[in-house]
C-alpha cells in the first residue's frame, strides 16, 4: 500500500486534486460511508497487514485540508484514508538482477540458509529492492521459501551523515567550495540532521556576506535526504520487506543491489550492498548497511570510482584498505580502494573487452568469492545483439589488481529457453554465494524471472588455472 494523491501520481505532471476529492467524501451520507467501508474491508482486509492503521495514517496526511470544527466519524476517517491509498505491484513489470548472501541465522545441519535480493520493477518502471529466503544443502540442492503474504515498505527516519562524502560531493561543485567548507568545517566526522540544521542556520544568518548561500543550502539538504534509515516490524518476514526509494537521488528507483557479508578486522560481520539510485535523469551509487535485515541504513557514496553502475565491495579489507570492483568508465573492469568505505576517488583498470561475447562492455557480477587460489570474480560481457553472458576472472589475494586467469568462453549464456522476456537475450547476476565447494549463482533470465545455477568451485578454479575455461 502506498500513499496516493489524485492528480499527483508518481510519474507525469499534474496538480493535486485532493480538495475536491475530500469535499466529495464529506458530502456522503453516513450510511453510504459505512457501506462503502464494509465493501473495502471485504476486498482488501485479507491482502494487507494493518489495513486500518495505514488508512488512519494516510487520512492524517491530508487532514490539514479539512476545515476547523469538522468532526469525522471513525468510518469516514477510514474512507478518507482509503481514498488516498493505492496498491503498488512491485514485480508487475519485471523481476531481475539478484544477489545472494548467507542468512544471519544458520542451522547446524550442514546446510546454509541464504537471503536473496532482487530488483523488482513495477508500474512506471519504478524499481524497488525485494527479498527471498532459502536454503542450499550440503549436496547442492537449492530451495527458495515461499514468499510471505503481506509485502510492504517502512517509513524512513533520519540517518547519520559522513562529512567526507559531503566534502567530496560538494567539492565537485565550484560555486559551493567556500560555503561548503565553512558549513562542513564546523561539523564532526559523523553528524545527524539536527547538527546539520544548526550549522545551516548559522550560515544562513550570514547570507548577506556570502555569495550563492541558497545554492549551498539546497545541495546540503538534498545530500542529507539521501541518507536515511528504515526499520521493519518484527512481525514481517524477510520476503515481505520492500526497500522503497525515499531519497532524492533514487526517486525513480533502486537498482541492482550487490549484497555482501563483510567481515571487519575485529571479526564482526555486517552486510553491505551497493546499488544504483536513479532520479529519472541521473544515476548514482548508494550504500546499504544492515546487521539483521530488519534495520537498514542508506547512505550516499562519493568519488570518481563510485559513478555509473557496478561498484561491488570485497568481503574484507585487503592490506588495511577497503576494496571494490568498479566500472566507472562504463566498459572495463577495475579495482578501487577506499579508507572509509564511502569515498572511492580513483580506480585502476584490470580487464578490457577482448573476446566476441564481450565486445560492447564488461562488468562485474557482484562481490568476489575468496578462495585459496585467489579472489574469484564473476563477470558479465555484452556482445552482438546485446546478449549478456557470464564469465569469471581470478585475482591475486594480496594484490587484487593482478589478474591471474580469465575464462575464454562464457560459463553461462542465454539458451533457447532463456532468450525471451522483458529484456531479451540478457542473463545477469549481482552476486553469488559459496557453500563449501558449491557456488550458488542466482541469475535473471531476460529480466523476467530468476533462475539458480550451481557449479563446483574447485572445477572452475582448475579450468581457470589450465586455461581451458
Amino acid at each position: 500500500m502506498r500513499f496516493f494523491v489524485p492528480g499527483r501520481e508518481d510519474f507525469g505532471p499534474g496538480d493535486s486534486r485532493a480538495s475536491p476529492v475530500i469535499e466529495r467524501i464529506l458530502g456522503l451520507d453516513e450510511d453510504v460511508v459505512k457501506t462503502t467501508m464494509s465493501d473495502i474491508d471485504d476486498r482488501f482486509l485479507d491482502r494487507h497487514r494493518d489495513l486500518h492503521a495505514t488508512f488512519g495514517e494516510h487520512a492524517s496526511m491530508v487532514s490539514s485540508r479539512i476545515g476547523p470544527g469538522v468532526d469525522l466519524s471513525p468510518a469516514r476517517t477510514l474512507l478518507l484514508g482509503a481514498t488516498f491509498t493505492r496498491e503498488f505491484s512491485i514485480e508487475a513489470a519485471a523481476l531481475c538482477n539478484p544477489s545472494i548472501v548467507p542468512h544471519p541465522v544458520q542451522d547446524d545441519d550442514g546446510s546454509a540458509r541464504f537471503i536473496l535480493s532482487a530488483r523488482s520493477i513495477g508500474e512506471g518502471h519504478k524499481s524497488t529492492i525485494s527479498f527471498r529466503s532459502g536454503v542450499v544443502t550440503a549436496s547442492g540442492t537449492v530451495t527458495v521459501d515461499a514468499p510471505g503474504p503481506f509485502p510492504g515498505t517502512a517509513s524512513p527516519t533520519g540517518g547519520r551523515h559522513n562529512r567526507a562524502v559531503f566534502q567530496s560531493r560538494l567539492g565537485a561543485l565550484d560555486e559551493d567550495r567556500g560555503n561548503a567548507a565553512y558549513v562542513l568545517g564546523g561539523l564532526p566526522r559523523f553528524f545527524d540532521d539536527e547538527e546539520l540544521d544548526a550549522r545551516i542556520h548559522q550560515v544562513a544568518s550570514d547570507a548577506t556576506t556570502r555569495p550563492n548561500v541558497q545554492t549551498t543550502l539546497d545541495h546540503l539538504r538534498t545530500l542529507s535526504q539521501a541518507c536515511y534509515r528504515v526499520d521493519f516490524d518484527d512481525r514481517t518476514e524477510i520476503s515481505e520487506q520492500v526497500l522503497w526509494p525515499h531519497g532524492p537521488f533514487e526517486s525513480h528507483g533502486m537498482e541492482d543491489a550487490r549484497f555482501v557479508r563483510f567481515t571487519e578486522n575485529s571479526g564482526q560481520t555486517t552486510y553491505h550492498a551497493t546499488y544504483t539510485g536513479y532520479d529519472g535523469a541521473n544515476i548514482c551509487v548508494q550504500m546499504i548497511e544492515t546487521a539483521d535485515f530488519k534495520s537498514f541504513d542508506i547512505k550516499p557514496t562519493a568519488g570518481a570510482a563510485a559513478v555509473g553502475k557496478g561498484l561491488a565491495l570485497f568481503p574484507r579489507q585487503v592490506n588495511g584498505r577497503y576494496v571494490a570492483l568498479s566500472r566507472s568508465d562504463r566498459e572495463t573492469n577495475a579495482i578501487a580502494f577506499s579508507d572509509d568505505l564511502y569515498c572511492w576517488d580513483r580506480s585502476e583498470t584490470i580487464q578490457r573487452p577482448e573476446r566476441p561475447w564481450e565486445l560492447i562492455q564488461l562488468g562485474n557480477c557482484g562481490s568476489p568469492i575468496e578462495t585459496n587460489a585467489g579472489w574469484l570474480v564473476l563477470t558479465h560481457g555484452v556482445g552482438p545483439m546485446r546478449t549478456y553472458s557470464l564469465g569469471a576472472i581470478l585475482l591475486d589475494l594480496a594484490d587484487p589488481r593482478t589478474v591471474l586467469a580469465a575464462t575464454t568462453e562464457p560459463i553461462l549464456m542465454p539458451n533457447e529457453g532463456q532468450r525471451e522476456g522483458y529484456v531479451p537475450n540478457v542473463l545477469y547476476t549481482c552476486g553469488a554465494m559459496a557453500h563449501g565447494d558449491i557456488l550458488v549463482i542466482p541469475y535473471a533470465v531476460a529480466d523476467q524471472r530468476i533462475a539458480i545455477a550451481t557449479l563446483s568451485i574447485n572445477e572452475m578454479l582448475h579450468a581457470l588455472a589450465s586455461g581451458s575455461g
